[in-house]
């Protein structure tokens, strides 16, 4: 799954043609988890086949209650995350993913770490200390994205006009929501996509591959 996400977004290959005369995605996602209706919150709705500059802010990532929040955090090419340390513990935030290798070491409570991420691609983000903690950075093409709402609602503004493919996607997704869209500048589209899920997270192992301690169990 993750090696055909990686190809999706691979296919942001276009400038693009700024916010004048853009359009708009308005839509709905609907959310099947092992069959069953689910909340949409953890879905994040993209649009890929052509760039964009990265803002400038810093994206954050916080490591509290021995969780990362967000679990999964969209940003553009060339983006930056913060990964502040919330706990009154130890953390010690890696990534193994080849899209984004990196080791930011035991930090305390109070302290934060940051981390470029240049190229686009999906990062599965680690705590070596704590086997619960997971997340995924979504590093993507250009600045059209969005979070859904709980009941699975959805806007993208700004497009350049233009014939896209657009993505929905979650920690939890068997395959990438996907479906063509025609956006027409100063007109909004309408969409409705349905994304399947599973309730088993994905395993993983410790910053030196081996088996945490204790079993990986995610929230």
């Amino acid at each position: 799954m993750r090696r055909a996400v990686l190809l999706l977004l691979a296919l942001g290959a276009l400038p693009a043609r700024g916010e004048a005369g853009a359009g708009a995605i308005t839509g709905t996602i609907t959310v099947k988890r092992d069959g069953a209706s689910a909340d949409a919150s953890g879905v994040v709705v993209y649009l890929v086949g052509f760039e964009e500059p990265p803002p400038s802010a810093v994206a954050v990532i916080h490591q509290k209650g021995k969780r990362f929040i967000p679990a999964l955090l969209a940003i553009t090419a060339g983006q930056s995350v913060s990964f502040p340390n919330d706990d009154p513990f130890f953390h010690n935030v890696f990534s193994p993913s080849p899209a984004r290798l990196f080791d930011l070491g035991q930090y305390p409570r109070g302290e934060t770490k940051a981390k470029r991420f240049p190229k686009v691609g999906i990062v599965d983000v680690f705590c070596n200390i704590h086997p619960e903690m997971a997340a995924t950075v979504l590093v993507l093409p250009n600045r059209r994205f969005a979070r859904a709402a709980p009941d699975g609602g959805f806007r993208i503004e700004g497009i350049p006009p233009g014939h896209w493919m657009l993505y929905a996607y979650s920690r939890r997704a068997t395959s990438p929501a996907r479906t063509a869209v025609d956006v027409t500048a100063g007109k909004t589209t309408e969409l409705a996509l349905t994304l399947s899920e599973t309730r088993e997270g994905p395993g993983h192992l410790n910053k030196y591959g081996e088996r945490y301690r204790e079993p990986v169990t995610y929230p």
